[in-house]
């Protein structure tokens, strides 16, 4: 069968380009092995932020009484249905990628693909059999999976990944969490909410290390005043399994020691899914296990492109989406431009969340940028105080000398929707007069960033 443009992969790369060229005339197929959605709809943003919900409601139902609520009884989780609510929430959006596709007229075919030239593509299906693909355009969106990391195997029972964190069937009673990324961030969160005692490690200084380091210690003093006990400059040396228990050996500044716990989540990163699909048979040139791509995600091979996290770049669901846009785009025929990745935004939705976009002060120190910072405190906001947690900050970097965005770095309670405005200024190349000159909401939590510009030009109200 002949098509326009194959799509290897369903995930928020692969589904969205097919989306995209079906909107430009093309005639498009997707080969998928498992679920449509991929590892985001599936296993990763969407089934955990219906976790972190029902952690967060919780938490209200706990402390109710602060808010003036009385209850009758202890309120107490049903872990059983807060992970079946989980997964009936991801359920239904893989459904809502098939209805799309359909909706598109685009062509599933369920099964593994490889590729067997630049103009063919295998697909295996689960009875055995074999259908050949032929196209021009073949995009590879084939993702990543939990890394297996050498002396803390997984076995899917007692050392697990993000996927078996998702559909336990029973509360453990205690955690050992390595790796603090936004994966093991957000599951920590959801397991202390939910009421098992949590240990999170992370081998460098700082969790969320990705971050800003103020946004990083403020995160950590967040955790440790909800029980969830930290531990930073910690390397696991290994993992044992003993009468169903795990125990940790790990080395720090005082030496070597072990944690005894019912489960180890293993989120220390992720590996591509680039294995037997052609990619040696093509010479299709890969680095560090990514596939290298020019600006609009073209391999050395003509006519294979590759998006996603089987690229350089950051590995986030939205990157995947807008360059699969660009990818298609640029097939099509278009001009699309070209994605700046120092304007990306990342969240991690824990309590309190964490949302930033653009340099950290580390970066531009390192760089030798001159810069002016400013900060404006959730103690210091009327709606933070009314909402009950004043955890966190705004804090905003601009250039010295131009007065521009350099970086927007967020930590409190609801902000992951504030920083598409930091984005959209920081594309527009937007100045800190610009924020203190755009009159924001009375109470509001976007109120900060205003005051956070002012506090950068010495004019801040409240503070």
């Amino acid at each position: 069968m002949k098509f326009d443009l194959i799509v290897l992969g369903s995930g928020p790369g692969g589904y969205v380009a097919a989306i995209r060229a079906s909107q430009l005339g093309m005639n498009v197929a997707v080969v998928e092995k498992s679920e449509l959605g991929g590892i985001c709809l599936n296993w990763g943003c969407i089934p955990t932020k219906a976790l972190l919900k029902s952690a967060q409601v919780y938490n209200y139902f706990k402390h109710s009484e602060d808010y003036g609520i009385c209850t009758e009884g202890i309120a107490k989780p049903d872990f059983n249905k807060v992970i079946s609510r989980s997964r009936e929430v991801a359920s239904n959006m893989s459904k809502g990628i098939e209805y799309l596709f359909k909706k598109n007229k685009i062509t599933v075919y369920k099964g593994f693909g490889k590729l067997i030239s630049k103009y063919k593509l295998l697909v295996t299906k689960d009875d055995g059999s074999v259908e050949e693909l032929l196209s021009d355009h073949i995009i590879i969106a084939t993702g990543a999976r939990s890394k297996q990391m050498q002396g803390f195997e997984q076995d899917g029972k007692n050392i697990i990944g993000y996927r078996e964190a998702l559909n336990l069937d029973h509360l453990p009673e205690s955690m050992v969490v390595i790796g603090s990324g936004a994966i093991g961030t957000e599951l920590a969160y959801f397991y202390s909410s939910m009421g098992t005692d949590v240990t999170l490690v992370e081998f460098l200084s700082e969790i969320v290390p990705l971050e800003d380091e103020e946004i990083s210690k403020q995160l950590a003093r967040s955790f440790k005043k909800a029980g969830i006990k930290v531990m930073t400059g910690t390397t696991v040396k290994n993992v044992e399994v003993r009468e169903g228990k795990c125990i940790v050996t790990y080395e720090d500044k005082k030496g070597e020691a072990q944690i005894e716990c019912e489960v180890v989540l293993s989120a220390a990163g992720v590996t591509t899914n680039i294995e037997n699909i052609g990619l040696e048979e093509l010479g299709i040139k890969v680095e560090k296990s990514k596939l290298i791509v020019d600006e609009f995600y073209r391999t050395n091979v003509s006519g294979i492109y590759a998006i996603g996290d089987i690229v350089p770049g950051q590995a986030l669901a939205h990157v995947a989406s807008a360059e699969a846009i660009c990818c298609v785009e640029k097939i099509a025929g278009l001009e699309p431009p070209v994605i700046d990745y120092n304007n990306i935004p990342s969240c991690v939705y824990c309590t309190p969340e964490i949302a930033s976009v653009g340099f950290t002060e580390q970066k531009l120190k390192e760089k030798g940028i001159e810069y002016k910072v400013g900060k404006f405190p959730f103690t210091a906001s009327g709606k933070a105080a009314s909402a009950g947690n004043k955890d966190g900050f705004v804090k905003l970097l601009f250039d010295a000398k131009t007065d521009e965005l350099l970086g927007a770095h967020f930590i409190g309670d609801n902000i992951a929707e504030m920083i598409a405005s930091m984005v959209v200024l920081k594309k527009m190349n937007g100045k800190c007069k610009d924020l203190i000159k755009s009159i924001h909401p009375h109470p509001s939590m976007s109120e900060a960033v205003m005051e956070a510009a002012a506090a950068a030009h010495n004019e801040v109200i409240h503070l």
